[in-house]
């Protein structure tokens, strides 16, 4: 994206923390300084000169009333309190600058000259080039290089086409592109197959990767990273190519909460850490969760999610220290440990597809999104997405209906 890297001090310290330290010993050194060096007693001064100086004429000094006698341990105590008042300035502080830093990332990411659409940068003797439009979500389609009939039932069911999906740019705010990278031999019969599709269709987003099924963590940062610096967006979405949507739903499920910083929305979960080789979805570092028998972290389940713009430009700045673990859906979640997040279970994007979403539809609520568990996706998604939208749709005009 094009970020530079905080500039280091000593033995790998930030520049900020080295600046808040200092802050913080100025402020303790003040504090020490003003209460232990106080103004001498003029008896003392007297007992403890020297013979010398006693026969030296005695400069007279003003007399010192003291207003308010306090016990040392009061003094201790009003110490602490100024420390802890300073300890509240430095934390101001810190947030305070890594709100500027996610700022910054942000700007950078949308001056991106690598994309189209990039902000209004105004420099002596040249035009001001084109603002990025202001979008309500981006949804990214994982797909491969082998899902070519799975990206065909979707274009057939519930993803607008040619100037429909212009139209639902320019009109919702909303884009939705397949995600791909490429072949380990970039240019090869592979890479050419998909721009043979993408000439047709227009509809993908072409990520800087090499495509390989170990390597979902690794695609799911760098599509949330490209993303970020192309679309200027309040959601970015991760939807699994054998999932059924209802845009209209998905669109009112995020709208409720846009005012909300930092949302980190889906079905959440806490499977159990499978430390045994050789089943599916395997952890190889199984060894940090804890015991044997422990369950991970609570997190969003990979066939749907979506996370507001802070947490998807955080991704994006800090890509590169942000640890990759087996599973796509536990390494997004480890990677907002510790943040100031709000997680949202949202059921209607986990709703089966044999029964639930169709009676859901028939009640007039239909279901964001639909699958199966058994299966981590729509069974058979190229034979069944066809059946699952005409039972469980919104009706293909819902999303122009929709107001977000």
């Amino acid at each position: 994206m094009g970020l530079s890297k905080p500039h280091k001090v000593g033995n790998g310290v930030s520049v900020r923390w080295a600046s808040l330290f200092c802050i913080a010993s100025f402020f303790l050194g003040v504090l020490v300084v003003n209460s232990f060096w106080g103004v001498p007693d003029p008896d003392k001064i007297d007992e403890e000169a020297s013979p010398l100086e006693k026969d030296q004429p005695r400069r007279v000094l003003p007399p010192i009333v003291n207003c308010e006698k306090k016990e040392v341990t009061d003094g201790v105590g009003d110490i602490l309190s100024q420390v802890s008042q300073t300890h509240d300035v430095i934390m101001a502080l810190d947030k305070t600058i890594s709100t500027l830093e996610v700022q910054l990332a942000t700007a950078r990411a949308s001056k991106s000259g690598n994309y189209e659409g990039s902000p209004v940068v105004i420099r002596p003797g040249k035009e001001p080039l084109k603002e990025r439009q202001k979008l309500f979500f981006v949804m990214g389609i994982m797909t491969a290089f082998s899902s070519r009939k799975r990206r065909e039932s979707i274009r057939e069911t519930w993803m607008p086409q040619g100037d429909e999906l212009k139209r639902l740019e320019a009109e919702k705010g909303i884009i939705m592109r397949f995600v791909i990278g490429h072949s380990a031999t970039p240019g090869g019969l592979l890479d050419r197959a998909i721009d043979v599709e993408d000439e047709k269709h227009k509809d993908f987003f072409r990520l800087n990767h090499i495509e390989g099924y170990h390597e979902l963590s690794s695609k799911t940062q760098t599509y949330f990273t490209a993303a970020v610096s192309k679309w200027d967006a309040d959601f970015y979405i991760k939807v699994d190519d054998d999932v059924h949507i209802n845009l209209g739903m998905v669109g009112s499920t995020l709208a409720s909460h846009r005012s909300k910083p930092r949302t980190y929305i889906g079905c959440m979960k806490s499977g159990p850490v499978l430390a045994n080789k050789g089943v599916k979805y395997h952890e190889p570092e199984y060894w940090k969760f804890g015991e044997e028998g422990n369950k991970y972290f609570r997190h969003a389940t990979g066939q749907i999610y979506a996370i507001s713009k802070d947490l998807a430009t955080y991704i994006s700045v800090h890509r590169h220290i942000l640890h990759k673990y087996a599973n796509e859906d536990v390494s997004l979640g480890s990677w907002f440990i510790g943040l100031d997040v709000e997680h949202i279970d949202e059921r209607s994007l986990c709703c089966g597809s044999s029964t639930e979403c169709e009676w859901k539809a028939q009640a007039g609520n239909p279901c964001a999104a639909s699958f199966d568990w058994s299966c981590s996706g729509i069974c058979k998604s190229v034979e069944r997405m066809e059946e699952v939208h005409e039972r469980c749709g919104e009706g293909d005009e819902a999303i122009w209906h929709t107001s977000f």
